[in-house]
């Protein structure tokens, strides 16, 4: 595999979490652990396949962690790494830009 060249911080820290859901997925999973089926239900939004897709990309980039249990039905849930901890302050970070954004702009999804 090629090693990626950045030409800025920015452009690295985008890597990670620059895809369409990867920002919403981190979010859920500060929260706590997930199964995927509960994050489904929490990014109605997202197709499946698209889910899955950001999901293998984030734990190949060691940002979360996938625990598969050898259970019938298999029970797979998802957590934050200690790598992918360390970008709770970024999202939170994000999370109140949008809180206020949403109210000073109206932007969709703002509570009125």
């Amino acid at each position: 595999m090629k090693e990626a060249m950045f030409h800025c911080p920015v452009e690295a820290a985008l890597s990670l979490i620059g895809g369409k859901y990867k920002c919403i997925i981190l979010w859920h999973l500060m929260q706590r652990t997930h199964r995927y089926g509960e994050l489904h239900r929490l990014i109605p939004q997202a197709t499946p396949k698209m889910l899955t897709q950001q999901l293998r990309e984030l734990e190949a980039d060691g940002v979360i962690h996938r625990e598969v249990y050898p259970v019938v039905p298999p029970r797979t849930e998802y957590s934050l790494t200690e790598f992918g901890q360390s970008l709770s302050p970024i999202i939170e970070a994000m999370c109140e830009w949008g809180k206020v954004n949403m109210k000073q702009r109206i932007l969709p999804g703002a509570e009125e």
